[in-house]
């Protein structure tokens, strides 16, 4: 082969520059256009990814608004019931304290648990009770990152259909005994604008007693106006006032009356007055003794006894003793009041007052006694009956006697103190009114500083 000729051959097998130049070019073009797409498609993925989050996170806040707001309904409902079964002054605390069994409670987390009594009811009535509870913020997780803000939330509920009744004899019926009221017909008693209940059955014969209601846990026989049976029973509502009894600076020393002539007489301090004048007296008595009228023992009277302390009221407390009013009088001066309260032990010590004199003083009207007349300590299970109230002493009393482990008998009349409102209310364990027996202080319990027990009757449901 020639040496031309393999240089022609050589020449025609190189690559056409020209040719090489345009194929490079499309190349890049290639890559150029495929780059473009790539991105366009990453841009509108990230896009449509960050709407879908979006999308799936206010959809999971929206169904934690759902369940909040079901949640806060809920409450409401149980709280508005709740607080119209209590029927009380501690209606509120009642709601909120349902409110917060739902994790919702009142001034936490933006929480707010408002209660309201005497609301107009759907049929005009004006006795129900509302429930409104707020959340200043609904939960939020996702919805805040794309700048949609957590919504205020509240749910209100309204309760009623019950009826409250205000007692002025209630019989705890703590002891089991059943019926807790008798009444061997009672014609002059007269607690219209009040009612009775006993926790346990109510049997009146021959006289109704005239209370607006007559109300049992068990059975209402004849007792009040309108019977009604199967009622629920009432806690004790004055329980607690027993941590605020002084205590005991006796030491042991209780002197007690004679029961003969032969023994020894009562020292001075646990007799009062002096036989045929009658004596003006403040307490604390003695004044050594500090706030308080503390008597170690049996306290008798000698001769009528005016206590002069100013208002509010103050105490007299009686440990391990009797109040022997001994044919005289113990009474309060205009403006003045009377607690008189049995604390002590248990033994043969007699808790209560006693003799054929009279008592005639009204319940402080304000402070942590107000109302209170006569208040057995509720730890006292024995010496507590009283088997004459009402003419053994007399009883002219404005206020609540408290008997809480007491059998009280009826035989004579309750009427209003000389300086004090028309108010009487007892609380016993058990109740007899016979036929002499005449109630008649009433109707003036607000003004004497007592909220009388009470308790509602009748279906209580959601109106609204």
């Amino acid at each position: 082969m020639s040496a031309a000729m393999s240089v022609s051959r050589l020449q025609s097998s190189a690559v056409d520059p020209t040719r090489a130049a345009r194929r490079s070019g499309s190349h890049w073009r290639t890559l150029l256009i495929c780059s473009d797409e790539s991105g366009a498609v990453a841009f509108i993925f990230a896009l449509t990814a960050t709407v879908v989050i979006a999308g799936l996170g206010l959809g999971i806040d929206v169904g934690v608004w759902h369940r909040t707001d079901r949640n806060l309904q809920n409450g409401a409902d149980a709280a508005a019931v709740a607080a119209a079964r209590n029927g009380t002054s501690s209606y509120q605390s009642e709601a909120k304290a349902v409110a917060a069994q739902y994790g919702l409670v009142d001034g936490s987390g933006g929480v707010t648990v408002t209660a309201l009594d005497n609301q107009t009811c759907p049929n005009g009535q004006t006795n129900c009770y509302s429930v409104t509870i707020a959340m200043s913020a609904a939960p939020q997780f996702f919805s805040q990152v794309i700048g949609i803000p957590a919504p205020p939330m509240s749910s209100s509920a309204m309760a009623g259909g019950g009826q409250t009744h205000s007692y002025c004899l209630l019989a705890l019926g703590s002891s089991g005994t059943d019926p807790a009221l008798t009444t061997n017909g009672a014609p002059k008693a007269d607690l219209s604008g009040c009612s009775v209940m006993s926790n346990t059955s109510a049997d009146c014969h021959g006289h109704n007693l005239k209370a607006d209601n007559g109300d049992a846990h068990k059975t209402d026989s004849g007792c009040g106006v309108t019977q009604n049976s199967n009622v629920a029973q009432v806690a004790d509502p004055y329980k607690s006032l027993a941590s605020n009894i002084p205590t005991d600076p006796c030491g042991g020393l209780y002197p007690q009356e004679p029961t003969k002539k032969s023994g020894s007489p009562l020292p001075p301090l646990n007799t009062w007055g002096s036989a045929g004048v009658t004596t003006a007296m403040a307490l604390p008595y003695p004044p050594s003794t500090a706030n308080h009228g503390i008597v170690c023992g049996d306290l008798q009277l000698l001769g009528d006894v005016t206590l002069t302390t100013a208002s509010p009221g103050s105490l007299l407390v009686i440990v391990n003793g009797q109040l022997d009013t001994n044919g005289k009088t113990l009474k309060t001066v205009a403006g003045s009041a009377l607690t008189i309260i049995f604390t002590g032990t248990a033994g043969s010590y007699t808790h209560a007052p006693t003799g054929s004199g009279t008592l005639d003083f009204p319940a402080p009207t304000s402070g942590t006694w107000s109302g209170v007349a006569i208040y057995q300590d509720p730890s006292l299970t024995s010496g507590t009956d009283i088997s004459a109230a009402g003419n053994s002493p007399t009883w002219d009393i404005t206020g609540l006697v408290y008997l809480p482990h007491a059998s009280v008998t009826f035989s004579g009349a309750v009427n209003k103190s000389s300086n004090g409102a028309s108010c009487f209310a007892l609380v016993a364990d058990n109740i007899t009114i016979n036929g002499t027996g005449d109630i008649l202080a009433k109707g003036g319990c607000a003004a004497a500083g007592l909220n009388l027990p009470t308790n509602t009757v009748g279906t209580v449901a959601l109106v609204q």
